[in-house]
């Protein structure tokens, strides 16, 4: 593939940047622009891109990749979730939670509580969305009852999500960086936590001082624990591991019974508040699915094979390969808007740059989760700020300007290349040695040819 096609297939991309950006500058507020129609525009644009096939043919690779099991089951994701938010907000849960939660924890401490909060249940639970869709469905209220901005509340939740995610051992991050590059969840949890703690440490003192200009009214309010009860089993269902689809099945299943049970609706009333939860996530499934389509497209005009093979003919030393792989896997991420298929995409090509650099498997693994979580926590078209501005009401980009854990985690990450830490001890370096030397024959001698094996297993 030459510069120009390979740069021309990653120019749907660009040309959905391009029109949100400019069409949101000119109009004077970022929040004017729907996302949506950014993406179909630039839907639109990749289709009449692709060459050597019929238009039938096109709609026929957008719509693999807007079908993508993954696509759907995010969709799936959204709809239980707008069911429950809405179904829970029309029984009093919120509210009574609101109230439950302001009497619990003093106001000057909502921030860095809901921060620590969404850092404790996504390392439990292994998800980021899971989390977001426990805790924001109530940020509305917290951020009322304290006097805080929305758009502050929800951010520190996305970001605490986005910890858990990061350095759990049930993640699907974790699990794809370290079998791609050949070492112990406990070994990357241990080099990647002296990377995340730091950058969590930072942002929690940052929410404790701004908690400070923050309180509670001196009276949150009454309210039935009943009502507190959905909220509380999502959360401790999620904990104890159960799929976010089938918590948010029992979340719904609670509403409806303590809704009906103390005369909050009816059945009709019911049905209708379900059917108001599904059409408030309408923007964010035609968004997620028209997402798919267009980078369903650049992956098979090859911009992702193009990306590889730029960055893995500019690499010079260890500091050089590090920061390769890093960047690998985030312009990967933003191709995918996905950050484990990001992981799944290069893992095998990041892998015999470590090796050839020798730059230790713990490491590799944890940029490859890092650098991904970093990336995935500030796209405006991923599926976690898709789900936290939805849940919230929101616009995306009042969200990212209040994302400081994953630019700690940026700044935290950038420095632990530069210096060269953590280091691996002794015994590391010996039980890499021998899968260095096999993987450093074979990217000394298939470079030119690594594209090809980014879509290979990890």
């Amino acid at each position: 593939m030459t510069g120009n096609r390979g740069f021309l297939a990653l120019s749907p991309l660009l040309v959905f940047l391009g029109v949100y950006l400019v069409s949101s500058f000119f109009a004077g507020d970022f929040y004017k622009v729907p996302v949506v129609s950014a993406f179909l525009i630039s839907a639109v644009y990749a289709i009449a891109l692709t060459k050597g096939k019929s238009i039938e043919e096109r709609v026929a690779v957008f719509s693999r990749g807007a079908g993508d099991r993954n696509v759907l089951l995010m969709i799936w994701i959204f709809v239980l979730a707008g069911v429950f938010a809405s179904t829970a907000k029309s029984i009093g849960s919120i509210d009574a939670t609101v109230a439950f939660t302001l009497r619990v924890l003093p106001g000057k401490f909502i921030l860095v509580g809901l921060f620590l909060a969404a850092c404790f249940i996504s390392m439990a639970i292994g998800t980021s969305v899971g989390t977001i869709v426990a805790l924001v469905p109530i940020a509305s209220g917290l951020a009322s009852g304290v006097g805080a901005p929305l758009p502050l509340v929800v951010g520190g939740i996305v970001g605490g999500a986005f910890f858990g995610d990061n350095l759990s051992f049930i993640s699907d991050t974790t699990i794809a960086s370290t079998r791609s590059q050949g070492c112990s969840m406990k070994d990357k949890f241990r080099t990647n936590i002296w990377i995340a703690g730091p950058a969590a440490v930072l942002v929690s003192l940052l929410y404790v001082y701004l908690g400070l200009g923050y309180s509670a009214g001196p009276h949150p309010g009454d309210y039935n624990l009943l009502l507190v009860l959905p909220y509380l089993a999502v959360i401790a269902l999620a904990l104890c591991g159960m799929n976010v689809l089938e918590v948010l099945g029992v979340g719904i299943a609670l509403n409806a019974l303590i809704g009906l049970t103390l005369g909050r609706f009816g059945w009709l009333g019911f049905l209708q508040s379900a059917g108001s939860g599904v059409a408030s996530m309408g923007d964010l499934i035609i968004v997620t699915m028209l997402a798919g389509g267009v980078l369903e497209i650049i992956r098979t005009n090859g911009g992702i094979e193009y990306i590889i093979r730029i960055l893995t003919n500019r690499i010079s030393g260890r500091r050089g390969a590090e920061f390769s792989i890093a960047a690998l896997v985030g312009l990967a991420n933003i191709c995918t808007a996905n950050n484990t298929i990001a992981i799944i995409t290069t893992g095998r090509i990041a892998h015999d740059i470590a090796s050839h650099f020798k730059v230790d498997p713990r490491k590799s693994a944890s940029i490859l989760d890092t650098f991904s979580c970093i990336i995935q926590g500030v796209l405006p078209y991923g599926a976690q700020l898709l789900m936290a501005s939805g849940l919230a009401g929101i616009g995306v980009t009042s969200i990212i300007g209040n994302l400081f854990y994953p630019l700690a985690l940026l700044f935290f990450a950038i420095l632990a290349i530069v210096l060269g830490f953590p280091s691996a001890p002794s015994s590391a370096r010996r039980s890499s040695a021998c899968r260095r030397s096999a993987a450093a024959r074979r990217f000394a001698a298939g470079r030119s040819s690594a594209p090809s094996s980014a879509g290979r297993r990890p």
